[in-house]
């Protein structure tokens, strides 16, 4: 076995892998990164194609060790860029595409190609999409799509990028991230034990793939309600499926919160470490969290600042978080924002009852999130339901 450390989807990853295991195999079994697609596996019909240091490479003839230091890019890790959703709907308007099993490659060398070609020249844009092959559509639509993209950039007056970023002759991810070096060695994210992620000496910062904005008020003034926010044990006790695996400290705690969606149970072990500022009674918590079952893993940020307003304390909380793995195909930004505003309402409940003294010693109740589901589609179904009689 070998130790290959390199950065998927912007998140530096440290992981065991054999050294003939391929860059497909790799992000697909290791990190259920299931949206690149094995066909093939001779490196003809592009399926499996993904982004290597920002240029596309066929995964199932790549080793992963080979890509040592190198930042690999799948299709999960294009949702936000600007590009592949302009393709994605162009995809869907031209009607290219059929059973969707060549995709996501199709949409990788796509974006290579909106990013590259001048203009919308039809035989360039087919002898750039000749390394991936598809089976139902006969690539007219397909063609189309990307003609369309182009056409759009270009009456927006954005310029090809020359070379799209290349910077030296020779194989995709031969050298290009030697640069990160020492500086990725101290933010590396050891995967495969859960334990690994409550072992970190640093919890680094990092940028959210996802910022949910939530609120929710208390009656209780805001200087109580920041020394409790100061007591982790505390709060731990107020928060769904979260527990404690060694005594907090002022600015660092470790423990564990267990999950469960449908059939789905997870157990995220982790580590956060917590600022706080009592000047304007505001707060930060950053983590990282892995679950070995699911082979998921998650970085996390919660900002807070607590308002006074009325009788009792307005708190402000900002969500970030990245996850990745087998939950994070379950995980869309709109059933997770309604599936949090009814954790912090639980959240808010318990931290009211603990304020006010009427607070049992029983452990809070399992994060369900069937549960949270069901309750999340009644609450639309009524909000719906509310318009049309309107």
């Amino acid at each position: 076995m070998s130790i290959v450390e390199l950065s998927v989807n912007r998140r530096a990853v440290r992981i065991s892998a054999e050294p003939r295991t391929n860059l497909a195999d790799f992000v697909r079994d290791k990190l259920d990164l299931t949206g690149t697609h094995l066909g093939c596996e001779h490196g003809v019909c592009g399926a499996c194609t993904l982004l290597v240091d920002g240029v596309p490479a066929r995964s199932c003839i790549t080793y992963a060790v080979a890509c040592e230091g190198a930042e690999v890019t799948t299709i999960e890790g294009l949702d936000e860029d600007g590009v592949t959703a302009e393709l994605r709907a162009a995809f869907t308007g031209e009607h290219a595409l059929q059973c969707g099993y060549c995709t996501p490659g199709m949409l990788v060398s796509a974006r290579d190609l909106v990013l590259r070609l001048p203009d919308a020249d039809e035989r360039a844009i087919r002898v750039g999409l000749s390394g991936n092959l598809c089976r139902c559509t006969g690539y007219v639509g397909i063609v189309k799509a990307v003609q369309s993209v182009i056409e759009a950039r270009r009456a927006r007056d954005i310029a090809p990028e020359r070379d799209d970023g290349r910077k030296i002759l020779g194989p995709v991810g031969s050298g290009r991230s030697l640069h990160r070096g020492a500086d990725a060695a101290g933010q590396v994210h050891e995967q495969g034990t859960p334990e690994a992620a409550g072992s970190v000496g640093r919890i680094p910062d990092f940028t959210p793939a996802t910022v949910l904005e939530q609120h929710f008020t208390v009656a209780h003034p805001p200087e109580q309600v920041f020394a409790m926010f100061g007591d982790i044990a505390a709060v731990a006790a107020c928060l769904p499926g979260a527990s404690l695996t060694v005594p907090p400290t002022a600015e660092r705690v470790e423990g564990a919160i267990r999950v469960k969606i449908g059939p789905i149970a997870a157990t995220f072990v982790g580590a956060a470490r917590v600022e706080r500022n009592p000047a304007d009674m505001s707060g930060r918590i950053v983590g990282i969290g892995n679950d070995r079952r699911s082979r998921s893993s998650t970085q996390g940020e919660i900002r807070y600042r607590l308002v006074p307003g009325g009788q009792g304390t307005r708190v402000d909380l900002s969500i970030g978080y990245t996850l990745t793995g087998m939950l994070a195909q379950v995980g869309r930004p709109g059933l997770v924002r309604d599936l949090a505003a009814r954790l912090i309402a639980e959240f808010a409940g318990n931290l009211d009852r603990r304020l006010s003294g009427t607070a049992t010693d029983a452990a809070p109740a399992e994060l369900n999130g069937m549960a949270l589901v069901l309750g999340a589609l009644r609450a639309r179904v009524a909000r719906w339901l509310g318009r049309d009689a309107e």
